[in-house]
């Protein structure tokens, strides 16, 4: 399981005194137990662990743009540091022409046609994708294609 990973490698992030490492692993489990907590679990299924760590992407993600467009080089390479950590974890996102052909064949098959559908659509390809694809990158594809059927 992957919350079992996640305490396997912060316990060896532990024995090689691994700061950067422990204290990033540490919070990560803090994540997942206030996550099973509110969900009354001991443990979190892996789908649900993977949304709890696919929510602390897209934060540090949001937190690395804001702090490029203020200039703070210090704090992007941390940022970009722990995302590294983070991706041990993610499984490995679609390529952009698998996305692009899931997004295609799942307009088609619903006949979507205009913006109206596109709510359809994105449940429809999340749902097809899981968590290996970025709930912004399909927004966008999904707009392109509707856009370009008209």
């Amino acid at each position: 399981m992957l919350e079992d990973k996640i305490y396997q490698d912060y316990v060896t992030a532990l024995k090689a005194k691994d700061k950067a490492k422990t204290e990033f692993l540490s919070f990560i489990r803090a994540d997942l137990k206030n996550q099973a907590i509110e969900l009354r679990k001991d443990k979190l299924a892996d789908d649900e662990a993977l949304a709890v760590l696919k929510k602390q992407q897209k934060r540090l993600q949001d937190s690395k743009e804001s702090f490029a467009a203020s200039g703070r080089i210090e704090l992007i390479q941390n940022l970009e540091k722990e995302l590294t950590l983070l991706a041990e974890y993610l499984p490995t996102p679609l390529a952009d022409e698998e996305l692009a052909k899931i997004v295609k064949d799942t307009i088609s098959k619903l006949g979507a046609s205009s913006m109206k559908d596109m709510g359809n659509v994105m449940k429809e390809v999340l749902a097809k994708a899981g968590a290996r694809a970025d709930s912004k990158k399909v927004s966008n594809l999904v707009k392109e294609n509707l856009c370009s059927n008209k």
